[in-house]
């Protein structure tokens, strides 16, 4: 695994507010669905051993990995050892990255620390990718909540890649037919009332699966703990009804959570939620996005110009203006 705290720097997204005095022309922000689901990530818990990283590709039928920098250690060309993403791609919907600071001698400290961050998509209450998708191939359930992409329905045209404030949806460059990729919350196992395979191979609970309602429930109350304390940390779903019920562990809390709970206002919320003893800042997470999604305002900026066809209306007329001015200029001449 690589982490420097250099590379976690560079690879930072820069994410620009929505300027105040366009607040006006804003939309309402779109609610979580009632029966939305998602996933918790713990920091704290998480001991970097990747197992999510090796599930998601095997119950997503996803190829390995291997960056050019690694191809010398590792294995044939073609024939890889070992899989070994760096980040999000087309190959990839599901990585466990690497915080480290000066001598890294102590777990989930900033100072002289590390610590684990889990990327994927955070399935978000109002998804840009989603609204600016002109033909419908990012969708998200009314249901559930989650955000899906239809291949079949897709024209390439990438405008999902660009929106994304967390840079989730990837196109994949090497192939000719490429195609955009994203973590879907492995909707396909919960129809048959199987767990994500993240959530389902997890020892330690880092990743937890369950209504969104409940997994923010659960959030506060660790961030609410002390160290020193004991508590109780469940595993697979937090209900137990998805994929059956799983014996959790007891925890001495060892490192001070943070109070930030990310993905509870980002961007109107997401149904993906983590918790930390690192800020998110340290673990290459936009931090300072607005609390309403970035659709509000395109689509309400959007809604006022076309209301009424008044602003088409405006623009022909004017291209219409010139035309005739510019036929009339030629005449004379």
């Amino acid at each position: 695994m690589k982490g420097t705290a250099a590379a976690t720097a560079a690879a930072c997204t820069t994410v620009v507010a929505a300027p105040p005095e366009a607040n006006a022309l804003q939309r309402p922000p779109k609610p979580l669905p009632p029966e939305a689901v998602g996933l918790l990530y713990d920091s704290t818990l998480c001991i970097g051993c990747k197992a999510c990283v090796t599930a998601c590709k095997d119950v997503n039928h996803m190829p390995p990995e291997v960056g050019p920098e690694q191809q010398a250690w590792n294995g044939a060309p073609g024939n890889p050892t070992w899989d070994t993403p760096v980040e999000l791609s087309a190959k990839t919907l599901n990585v466990i990255k690497a915080y480290v600071h000066g001598t890294g001698a102590t777990k989930d400290a900033a100072e002289n620390g590390f610590a684990f961050i889990k990327r994927q998509c955070l399935h978000c209450a109002d998804p840009s990718c989603v609204s600016v998708c002109p033909v419908s191939a990012m969708t998200k359930d009314p249901q559930s909540g989650i955000v899906s992409h239809n291949p079949d329905a897709c024209i390439g045209c990438r405008y999902c890649v660009l929106s994304c404030p967390f840079g989730v949806p990837k196109y994949d460059y090497n192939d000719a037919f490429g195609e955009i990729k994203k973590c879907q919350l492995c909707k396909q196992r919960l129809a048959q009332n199987e767990l994500p395979g993240c959530a389902d191979v997890c020892p330690t609970g880092a990743t937890l699966f369950g209504r969104s309602d409940e997994l923010l429930k659960e959030a506060k109350r660790r961030t609410a703990l002390k160290p020193g304390e004991y508590t109780h940390f469940p595993r697979g779903d937090i209900a137990g009804k998805v994929g059956g019920a799983r014996s959790g562990h007891e925890k001495l809390v060892e490192a001070a959570y943070q109070t930030h709970i990310y993905g509870e206002k980002e961007l109107g919320g997401t149904q993906c939620l983590a918790v930390s003893a690192v800020p998110f800042d340290k673990l290459n997470l936009p931090t300072k996005v607005p609390e309403t999604g970035y659709p509000t305002l395109s689509e309400g900026i959007q809604h006022t110009l076309y209301a009424g066809m008044i602003g088409p209306a405006v623009v022909f007329g004017g291209l219409a203006y010139l035309a005739h001015r510019n036929t009339k200029d030629h005449t004379e001449e």
